[in-house]
């Protein structure tokens, strides 16, 4: 098992390539299940995640390709519809084939999800949504088993709460149901947009895209499509927080600017500088230390779905506001268990105090934050544990970084490359 050590105390500068979205790659992914033939994927991350779903679709006998960010993939020789829990237990985005796998098959049976232990995250809305479209579905041994006898006929489904992958299973269900399909408070992540675009590229008549409220209008057969996956926004976010924690100034490349609305907005009114272009930011941000003294003001935020501040960014503006001049509450709405990072930064001399579902952070002076040991419980918190290592003294020693590399494609040699110290070794 590999760790990262850090070196902190160094600016950043230069330019940063950003890679395509984990959260929309999967999906993308998942939806080639639903018509025979070659599909072609372009700026596929090359992850853990985006690995462990071509496995995924390779039990269910699809064949693959890939080269460089391109990934082709041929669902004609589709021989099973189960996903088994070996490879489910890895990665909540595995229920993503459910959707697909009914709207093809009439049935699916899937290992219930695992991932990061950041909350329960229950499927209650995707089985529900499933039900109304006319599907049977069953708990038993920690399989959801759905099936419909019959064509799946459309219904209006309502989200309590706006479900990301809640959405892009009843989107991809949906699209070859009998009648019209109406989703009301859905997600309106990027992410759904690209699904939403693929779909339609396939043969689906979709309108609504971006919006909270989408009609979908069944269609007999879809055709094999060549779709993009978007930029990563949370990638870019974490490098927006990493200028601002270690200073410095960077301008990263290949993004989508409006994709980050709240995030920017916070930096800005925390102190960080950040010029936008049609696809590139660049930030800025003076060296935190005891001589010029603190440059950050401390923010609060409140975690919410898009256009909201991303629950995925929490973590990673968590660490930047252990350096704020001030006290910083951060109030965490999306799950229930995403604070496991706050003990791992107080090892470093963070000062933070848990009060239910907030964050209270008291801003120190940058000489406070040292490095340490430091142990990682999930893809977000590595990322957080990584930006406070940029900014402590001393070195930082992350383990368990297999979560950071779920989602974040070369991060190790993209902060060599801006002038981090920082290497992957053997544990």
């Amino acid at each position: 098992m590999d760790k990262i050590i850090i070196h902190g105390g160094r600016p950043l500068a230069g330019t940063v390539a950003i890679s395509g979205a984990k959260n929309a790659a999967l999906p993308l992914m998942a939806a080639t299940l639903l018509t025979p033939g070659w599909h072609t994927l372009r700026n596929v991350p090359d992850l853990r995640d985006t690995r462990t779903m071509l496995r995924v679709l390779e039990t269910l006998g699809a064949t693959w390709e890939r080269q460089g960010a391109t990934v082709r993939i041929d669902t004609s020789g589709l021989t099973g519809a189960e996903a088994p829990y070996d490879l489910v237990k890895t990665m909540r985005a595995s229920v993503l084939v459910l959707g697909p796998l009914l709207g093809r098959c009439g049935y699916a049976r899937v290992s219930l999800p695992g991932g990061c232990a950041i909350g329960a995250r229950p499927i209650n809305y995707h089985l529900r949504g499933f039900e109304n479209l006319g599907v049977t579905t069953t708990l038993a041994r920690g399989y959801v088993e759905a099936r419909a006898d019959t064509r799946l006929r459309g219904a209006t489904i309502y989200f309590d709460k706006p479900s990301v992958t809640g959405t892009e299973n009843i989107l991809m269900a949906a699209v070859t149901a009998h009648g019209t399909t109406v989703i009301k408070n859905a997600a309106r992540e990027p992410e759904v947009g690209n699904l939403v675009d693929m779909l339609v590229a396939m043969g689906a008549e979709i309108k609504g895209k971006d919006s909270d409220r989408l009609t979908i209008h069944g269609v007999r057969s879809l055709v094999p499509a060549e779709a993009a996956i978007i930029p990563d926004r949370i990638e870019t976010g974490t490098y927006l927080i990493a200028v601002g924690a270690a200073g410095g100034e960077v301008t990263i490349t290949g993004c989508n600017p409006a994709h980050l609305p709240a995030l920017t907005e916070k930096l800005r009114s925390a102190g960080v500088r950040i010029d936008e272009g049609m696809d590139s930011f660049t930030v800025s941000c003076p060296v935190h230390d005891a001589a010029s003294g603190c440059h950050l003001q401390s923010v609060d935020i409140t975690t919410l779905p898009y256009p909201g501040f991303p629950t995925d960014l929490q973590a990673q503006f968590m660490a930047l506001m252990i350096l704020g001049s001030g006290v910083s509450i951060i109030h965490e709405t999306i799950f229930e268990n995403r604070f496991m990072h706050v003990a791992e930064l107080q090892r470093m001399g963070a000062d933070i105090t848990i009060d239910g579902s907030s964050a209270i952070v008291r801003g120190i002076p940058a000489e406070r934050l040292c490095g340490a040991p430091l142990m990682a419980t999930d893809l977000r918190a590595s990322a957080s544990l990584v930006i406070a290592g940029l900014a402590a003294s001393g070195e930082t020693e992350i383990s368990r970084i297999y979560h950071l590399e779920r989602g974040y494609e070369q991060m190790v040699e993209k902060l060599r490359r801006l002038g981090a110290d920082i290497r992957r070794v053997k544990e």
